[in-house]
C-alpha cells in the first residue's frame, strides 16, 4: 500500500484544492460564501475518499464516490463561469486539471475492479 500523499491522484487533486481556495477569494459575495463553500467541501470530501480508498481493500465504492465529487466540482465551475465570476482562460485551466484528476480516478477505479 503506497503511502497516500504520494499517490499522483492525489498530489493532483492537491493542487486543484489550493486552485480552488485561490479562486474563491474574488467571488462576489452572494457566491463565496455558498458556492465558494460548497466547492471546498466537494473538493474534501473527494480527497477523504481517495485517501479511504488508498487503505482498504474494497476500493470501487469509495472511487465511485470520488468521481461524483468531482462531477459536481465540475458542475459548480462552469456555474461560475456562466455567472462570470471566473474568466474562460481561468475556465479553461480548472477543466484541464478537473480531468486530469477524473483519467487517474477512472483508471484507478478500473484497475481494482
Amino acid at each position: 500500500m503506497t503511502i497516500h500523499s504520494n499517490l499522483p491522484v492525489y498530489k493532483a487533486s492537491y493542487d486543484f484544492l489550493l486552485d480552488i481556495f485561490v479562486f474563491i477569494k474574488n467571488f462576489k459575495r452572494e457566491y463565496k460564501y455558498t458556492i465558494g463553500e460548497d466547492l471546498k467541501k466537494e473538493m474534501s470530501w473527494m480527497m477523504a475518499d481517495i485517501y479511504r480508498a488508498n487503505n482498504c481493500q474494497s476500493k470501487y465504492q469509495l472511487l465511485e464516490s470520488a468521481i461524483e465529487h468531482l462531477e459536481v466540482v465540475r458542475l459548480y465551475i462552469r456555474l461560475m463561469k456562466d455567472l462570470k465570476q471566473i474568466s474562460l482562460d481561468k475556465f479553461i485551466s480548472l477543466n484541464e486539471k478537473i480531468e486530469s484528476v477524473s483519467v487517474q480516478l477512472y483508471a484507478w477505479q478500473k484497475s481494482s475492479n
